[in-house]
């Protein structure tokens, strides 16, 4: 179902600033019970890959966030696009390895897709490459 422009924005306001709260369990409430996820990245890093079901929104943060120095990590939202369901998020994130002590920025856009309210697609698109580099020990 087509959903408008106005209620896209919310959602993916929501789901901004829960992500700045760090509130893995918020954001997952934004997500529809069936979902298309995905982040590309190394078999090494055990967030990445596909998600179907709103049940496995908070463990990706769960998983990944720990990865990350507290208090070192940084998201310049640039930009939010949003086309009736469709919404894009550019930022650039940087963030600092706990395991390797290096830190690493990349550009990054996110794809939401809005339907009835809920997030049904997320698919995030980074330069994995340099993810994957920053969590290789030299």
């Amino acid at each position: 179902m087509a959903t408008d422009t106005q209620t896209s924005r919310t959602v993916a306001e929501r789901f901004v600033a829960r992500l700045g709260r760090q509130d893995p369990e918020g954001v997952q409430e934004l997500f529809a019970a069936e979902i298309d996820w995905y982040v590309p990245g190394s078999d090494a890093l055990p967030w990445t890959g596909r998600r179907t079901s709103r049940e496995e929104v908070a463990p990706y943060f769960t998983t990944m966030w720990p990865h990350f120095e507290p208090g070192r990590s940084e998201v310049a939202l640039d930009r939010v696009i949003v086309d009736g369901g469709d919404v894009m998020l550019l930022a650039v994130f940087t963030h600092t390895v706990v395991s390797t002590g290096k830190e690493f920025t990349t550009p990054v856009a996110i794809h939401l897709v809005v339907e009835d309210g809920r997030i049904v697609r997320m698919h995030l698109y980074e330069d994995t490459l340099t993810v994957d580099k920053a969590f290789t020990a030299d």
